[in-house]
């Protein structure tokens, strides 16, 4: 969907499972979300998307997110350090975040956005109900907010 400038909202997914990258990609398309979604698969491969290093150099091919989805339990660097160095830095700090993940812990909850994070969502255990979680955030982030212009 575009936003305000016509332009297509590219939305970064931060997800070490394979199974849920495609449950995450199929609920978009179930939910006729059209946005451009590239996949990482932990938080050092989201630090070198969001910075074009290494393998993301190349800007037209890994596109400035308008927003990342982040599940915090990933391998080498998890979602809450990598958010906190999100977070931390004036270019890319801008990026709403939404935390989708399997944690409930209130922990999580509360350190998440301590850190700045826009929303927090615990995955919903069924596919239909993933679909109505990608058709609200869709509408929120894409129809109802204007989000910074790109980078």
């Amino acid at each position: 969907m575009p936003n305000n400038r016509n332009t297509p909202i590219v939305i970064l997914v931060a997800e070490d499972d394979a199974e849920d990258q495609m449950l995450v990609k199929e609920a978009m398309e179930e939910s006729r979300l059209s946005n451009h979604i590239h996949f990482v698969s932990d938080g050092e491969e989201l630090l070198a998307y969001l910075r074009h290093e290494g393998p993301y150099a190349d800007i037209r091919q890994y596109p400035h997110p308008g927003l990342i989805l982040l599940d915090l339990n990933m391998p080498r660097k998890d979602g809450r350090e990598a958010m906190k160095e999100i977070k931390t830095d004036p270019k890319l700090r801008v990026i709403p975040i939404v935390v989708l993940t399997t944690s409930k812990a209130e922990e999580d909850v509360l350190r998440t956005y301590d850190l700045g994070v826009n929303s927090f969502i615990t995955k919903p255990v069924s596919f239909s109900s993933l679909v109505n979680v990608m058709r609200t955030l869709g509408k929120y982030w894409f129809e109802i907010v204007e989000l910074p212009i790109g980078r």
